[in-house]
């Protein structure tokens, strides 16, 4: 595998030889990690093999007068439009001086997600930390989000490091086995984890180099304008703890969450036909979050956004695949006029051998 094809983008250093520069002066760092079921380390034997952990460990051989703290805010089944939701719950609180961000293989490669993604990096970026983009890959058919991703990166001049350009090519040439790095062709194995970590960590390497010999780029300019229409930069969660719906019949679950990895933990139950819920939310975009569940049978809700009956989304939990549980987003209004909006979810079947009961995670609004 030749790493030096896995950086695609070189971007702006500046941002990240200045946090180099920090931590070989001894000062505390905090690397950060913001993605799907790779990035929250699926499959990796044991967490500290996963390619997070990995890169982590890379700052703290690098600098070892800092004190590195890492904070891996990966959650499996999500893309980059629940990214721009969660990121200052789930990782920006913490205040991180460097984010890689890893979204390639649940998004698609579509205009829509382009905006999310562009949404999450304008977010993450806007904080302050150092922003390194990466491109995860399926391993049978080198499928991912990548090419609109890049088109982000790139328009923000932001460093991107690629699997697709690097391990996958090594995989479809026969070079390396695909059952060496991948059991599934999507999660890597440790060996999977460590190749995707050397991807990153060779960046990485090239940075550090031109930190020390002082050759470091000049400060990115001022951020440019939007790529896209940008409807997603601005995104809030609303749940038990954040929101203050009207109930009909629909439970508060006041379980703590414990771990963001827990993602059915302050939603709202109900198993009854005719239970509703009804929330008013702010933005020109709407989406519910939702489980569907591999346990069957599963009640089917319906969502009607602004009283408009003719357009009302059907919310089916039962879930068609048997990996499990999935938290399933569903949009609802997509560039629609910036107001208050309400939303109403409503039970409309239900049966008495239900496994399990309608559990609405989160109401999202953007903007």
């Amino acid at each position: 595998m030749d790493m030096e094809k896995a950086v695609v983008h070189q971007g702006n250093w500046a941002r990240l030889c200045a946090v180099m520069d920090r931590a070989a002066r001894g000062e505390d760092i905090c690397v950060g990690f913001l993605g799907g079921s790779i990035t929250q380390g699926s499959l990796a034997s044991r967490q500290e093999l996963c390619y997070a952990s990995l890169v982590a460990d890379w700052w703290r051989r690098s600098f070892p007068a800092a004190v590195i703290r890492d904070v891996n805010a990966g959650v499996g089944g999500t893309t980059s439009q629940f990214g721009a939701a969660r990121a200052e719950e789930d990782l920006l609180r913490y205040g991180p001086d460097v984010v890689f961000i890893e979204f390639s293989v649940n998004d698609e490669n579509t205009p829509h997600f382009r905006e999310t993604y562009e949404g999450l990096v304008r977010r993450v970026y806007k904080k302050g930390p150092a922003v390194v983009l990466l491109h995860n890959v399926r391993y049978d058919n080198g499928v991912s989000a990548e090419d609109v991703h890049r088109q982000v990166g790139a328009h923000y001049d932001l460093p991107s490091v690629s699997l697709r350009a690097s391990l996958w090519r090594s995989v479809a040439a026969g070079r390396i086995p695909a059952r060496d790095v991948t059991p599934d062709d999507l999660h890597p194995n440790d060996k999977g984890h460590a190749l995707v970590a050397a991807a990153v960590t060779a960046l990485l390497e090239r940075v550090k180099a031109a930190s020390e010999a002082g050759t470091a780029p000049e400060a990115e300019g001022p951020l440019p304008e939007p790529l896209t229409e940008n409807a997603y930069e601005h995104s809030t969660r609303y749940r038990v703890g954040s929101g203050s719906p009207e109930l009909a019949g629909f439970v508060p679950d006041e379980t703590p969450q414990e771990h963001i990895t827990q993602t059915f933990r302050r939603g709202y139950t109900a198993c009854r036909v005719g239970d509703a819920i009804r929330f008013t939310v702010e933005g020109t975009g709407l989406a519910v979050q939702y489980r569907k569940s591999v346990k069957k049978p599963a009640p089917i809700a319906r969502a009607v956004v602004d009283g408009d009956e003719s357009h009302a989304v059907v919310l089916d939990a039962n879930f068609d695949e048997d990996w499990g549980d999935c938290l399933y987003l569903q949009d609802l209004l997509v560039h629609g006029e910036d107001r208050p909006h309400t939303v109403e979810i409503t039970i409309t079947q239900a049966h008495e051998n239900d496994a399990a009961p309608f559990y609405l995670a989160s109401v999202i609004g953007s903007r």
